[in-house]
């Protein structure tokens, strides 16, 4: 009975995004097409790399793994990213995009690498679709790349989010577009995952994960913006779900000066966690198992435009993250204040220094879940 309704399932979400396109089907090419030459490539990478120095004695400054024995690398390099992408357009409205991290080979590449390999059609601004290995939409953070953000990196939720396999690369199909609620413009995502990550030979289970997220845009010029995400899935013969909201607003505090906000919240079943335990160690219930959190990101910009020094920013996310709050909680409070310059368009270049500050409700020692404190020097480069 479960196969026959995971079945009829996915034929009803797939027959969902294939009706609107049944509908569109009559959608004639400019006359432009035959003027346009394809296929087009464009090109686009990134280059992170940063120093780390630990002020917390025996965590290594990588992992944040603490050591009862004080044997860590509490200083070092390390490349965090570099990635090499291309866009390739092979029609008006059909592109295929390809990513991939090379940093991913500095340990064992299995299920890295590899991060964007989708084909995306887009039939008008109301409709399109892409399948492949993607991120699906299920947040603020998703609609960001890593070189964009107001902060060092993702957030924790974002992480065990991604684990779950509502965030981060995941292998599937989505529908997206955008349409006006009378004068509220509005955006949308409706996607169905495997949701056992990137770089997978095949789904672990049967079953599939559905998430939908509707983004509505109150105020243009101040970037008022509300996001909400959902989604149900089956893993293992046993449901699961999750639950997001965000928001967005800028403040204009003077001619070159700008204070950017983020907000987050999300909540759901921490399935990864569950099954990672081994049988004799967890309860039966995996609705027990279930992870939430929230960060607030302000950044203040100063436009400075000074030759190739384009603007400095400052900012301080503060996040609240429990991966099990209900039945084994140690919720994890992290600080990441941050100072950064601009160099060149669109963060072409990017200075930022800072720290990392995490604490946990209890330390667990020679494990992660241990009080740390990182500061970061952060170098970016990036062509697009």
């Amino acid at each position: 009975m479960n196969r026959i309704n995971n079945f009829l399932g996915f034929k009803t979400f797939l027959l969902l995004l294939i009706l609107p396109f049944l509908a569109n089907g009559q959608t004639t090419e400019s006359n432009l097409q035959a003027e346009v030459k394809y296929p087009q490539f464009k090109f686009q990478g990134l280059f992170q790399a940063r120093y780390l120095s630990g002020f917390t004695n025996g965590i290594d400054a990588t992992s944040g793994l603490q050591h009862s024995d004080g044997k860590a690398v509490e200083k070092t390099f390390d490349i965090k990213r570099m990635r090499l992408g291309v866009t390739t357009k092979l029609g008006e409205r059909f592109d295929v995009v390809v990513l991939a991290n090379l940093a991913d080979f500095k340990s064992d590449p299995k299920g890295k690498v590899l991060e964007n390999a989708f084909a995306r059609y887009t039939f008008n601004k109301n409709i399109g679709f892409l399948i492949g290995q993607f991120r699906p939409v299920f947040g603020i953070e998703e609609l960001n790349p890593a070189d964009i953000l107001k902060s060092f990196d993702y957030s924790n939720q974002y992480a065990e989010f991604g684990n779950n396999g509502w965030t981060s690369f995941q292998i599937g199909v989505s529908m997206f577009g955008k349409f006006d609620l009378g004068k509220l413009p509005v955006t949308y995502a409706v996607t169905a995952v495997n949701g056992n990550g990137k770089d997978q030979v095949s789904d672990k289970d049967n079953g599939k994960q559905y998430s939908s997220r509707f983004g509505f845009e109150l105020d243009k010029k101040h970037n008022i913006y509300i996001g909400i995400n959902g989604g149900i899935g089956e893993v293992y013969n046993n449901k699961v779900f999750a639950v997001g909201l965000d928001f967005t607003a800028d403040f204009k505090l003077g001619d070159k000066i700008t204070l950017q906000t983020q907000f987050e919240a999300k909540q759901g079943i921490n399935h990864y966690l569950y099954y990672a335990l081994s049988p004799d160690s967890r309860t039966l219930n995996l609705n027990e198992y279930q992870m939430r959190g929230a960060y607030f990101l302000p950044n203040l910009r100063y436009e400075i435009k000074y030759q190739k020094l384009t603007a400095i920013e400052f900012s301080c996310r503060y996040e609240y993250f429990d991966r099990n709050f209900k039945i084994d909680s140690n919720a994890k409070q992290t600080y990441t204040p941050m100072a950064s310059l601009e160099f060149g368009k669109g963060y072409t270049g990017r200075i930022e220094m800072g720290m990392q500050l995490d604490n946990y409700k209890r330390n667990i020692p020679n494990t992660a879940a241990y009080d740390n404190n990182l500061f970061i020097i952060q170098f970016q480069g990036r062509f697009f």
